[in-house]
């Protein structure tokens, strides 16, 4: 490891960033003890990035060049501008690879997948600007069957959060990336839109309309949607169903079927070292299952291991078939074949000769036992290191917590009306009623010795002072139910776009849902002002 020169790494100080919150003590236990340079031998043979270094090392070098010449027709084809460009970079057996990547979630998903993006963009710049070409890639996971996790989401309109989503799953097992919107899509459009008033956030959903038709398919809204966000800072997306990665996959594949004895063997002593460190097991071992999936028609079924050559799927009805069956398919038609959550991350990088990957918290809590494939198939294993946590505060927003001296963070867990009341005040008038009916009342013997009959005059005196202040109170205390309302309704609104329905906001709100706000501002904001320090949530300013 090499220590940073570029100025987003080499402060990496918590209070970098005055409105930045720590939170390791929100990671995965996994990943804040990574951080606190514990455990970092389990994930061996990947290597732990720490904050404020860079990877070191050569080049993973592997021909890239077929895989290359499909994503610069694929990512033309996405309106990227740079397409062919970073395809030349991809090809060149020099450039270092940072990866990251998500599912294409329902309306760009949730903002964390663009905060993973432009987080590996800037570690691509930084790499860059330290004297090596690097280039960016988004993996879009367009293999996966999770249609409850890529087809609900939410936005944010003025009465609180809005879950979206487009029903029931129609085809249980279909790969995301077969899959179009479907007819469910067109009520969730006329719902979005509604929440967005004014001429600009209709001219945006109309935009978003042109990606998110019924008969698109998620993968290909997702990569537009993203590429319009990014315009030509874009990292070059990769679809994981791409023929030529495919392809380049099928040496993997085969091996990963031919040992795999000793992949489970690995598996399990992988289980075995995180469950001996006292840490949760973020995947759930699953005894004699492959890491592998195999698509038959529509449905993707995990392969299960049967007996010492045999194999067949979970949940289907048919006899158990012998390996060299599989060895065929896999020669055949690799593009059937894929992996599951513990063997893509070595898939993806025995492709690409990665140098960095940029993973979320949970993610990372899983590599400790993905790395068993690493080590089953000698891959050349990557750095790995956390993506920084996001927020996006508008200036409205930081300008009204800043008129009542509050930050952020003091809405994410206090009672909104005792703030109000500590920073507004309560009622001045009453204190004061009292101490001025207490002097008052103390001139009745003074007065009664110098002249008994001006008593009466001290009382109509006294009445009508406290009559004028009673009046008074009562128009301060409409003023201050007027600006205390006013106040609650600023620091509600606040508290929704911050942690919608009491969760983290790149964990819930669509990226859509700033886009239509902010437009091409959203990306220009996360690629100037990102730093790449995962210890801090990087307050992204609009």
């Amino acid at each position: 490891m090499t220590p940073a020169n570029d100025s987003s790494l080499s402060d990496t100080r918590a209070d970098a960033n005055p409105t930045a919150g720590t939170v390791a003590a929100s990671l995965p236990v996994l990943s804040s003890a990574l951080l606190a340079g514990e455990h970092r031998d389990l994930l061996e043979p990947l290597r732990f990035l720490p904050p404020g270094e860079l990877p070191e090392g050569p080049a993973t070098t592997v021909d890239r060049s077929a895989l290359a010449a499909s994503l610069a027709t694929a990512n033309a084809a996405y309106g990227h501008p740079e397409a062919h460009r970073l395809a030349d970079k991809l090809a060149d057996p020099t450039t270092r690879i940072v990866v990251t990547g998500q599912q294409p979630g329902l309306f760009g998903g949730p903002l964390l997948s663009f905060a993973k993006m432009a987080a590996a963009v800037r570690w691509a710049e930084t790499l860059e600007a330290s004297g090596v070409p690097a280039l960016a890639l988004f993996w879009v996971a367009n293999e996966d069957h999770d249609f409850q996790e890529t087809s609900r989401t939410t936005l944010l309109g003025k009465a609180g959060p809005v879950a979206f989503g487009l029903g029931e799953d129609p085809s249980p097992l279909m790969p995301v990336g077969m899959r179009a919107f479907g007819a469910p899509l067109l009520d969730s459009l006329d719902q979005a839109r509604e929440l967005y008033g004014g001429d600009l956030g209709a001219t945006r959903w109309q935009q978003l309309a042109r990606w998110y038709r019924p008969d698109a398919r998620f993968g290909e809204a997702f990569f537009r949607l993203m590429v319009a966000a990014l315009g030509k800072r874009a990292p070059l997306m990769l679809d994981a169903t791409d023929p030529e990665l495919k392809k380049a996959q099928r040496p993997y594949l085969t091996a990963l079927v031919e040992q795999r004895h000793a992949m489970l063997a690995a598996q399990e002593a992988a289980h075995a070292a995180v469950r001996d460190r006292d840490l949760p097991l973020q995947v759930t071992p699953q005894p004699g299952a492959s890491p592998l999936f195999l698509l038959r028609g529509t449905e993707r079924r995990r392969i299960l291991w049967h007996g010492e050559d045999h194999w067949t799927l979970r949940g289907a009805d048919h006899a158990p078939e012998p390996v060299s069956i599989l060895l065929e398919t896999i020669e055949e038609n690799p593009a059937v074949v894929s992996p599951g959550v513990l063997a893509r991350p070595a898939m993806q990088d025995a492709v690409l000769g990665t140098t960095l990957q940029v993973l979320g918290p949970a993610e990372m809590a899983y590599m400790a036992q993905a790395s068993a494939a690493y080590r089953v198939l000698g891959i050349p294993a990557p750095w790995t290191t956390l993506r920084p946590q996001t927020l996006v505060l508008e200036k409205r927003q930081e300008d009204q917590l800043s008129e009542l001296g509050l930050s952020w963070k003091d809405l994410e867990s206090a009672d909104t009306a005792r703030i109000i009341a500590d920073r507004l005040g309560g009622d001045v008038v009453t204190p004061a009623r009292a101490k001025i009916a207490e002097i008052l009342a103390g001139l009745e013997e003074p007065i009664r010795q110098i002249d008994p009959t001006l008593e009466g005059p001290r009382t109509k005196t006294a009445s009508q002072i406290d009559r004028s202040l009673e009046q008074l109170t009562g128009k301060v205390a409409a003023a201050l139910a007027r600006r205390h309302a006013v106040w609650h309704k600023r620091l509600e609104s606040i508290r929704a776009s911050c942690w919608p329905g009491g969760r983290a906001q790149e964990r819930t709100l669509a990226v859509a849902h700033f886009m239509v706000r902010h437009g091409e501002a959203l990306g220009e904001a996360y690629l100037d002002q990102l730093e790449l320090d995962p210890r801090t949530v990087q307050v992204v300013r609009l």
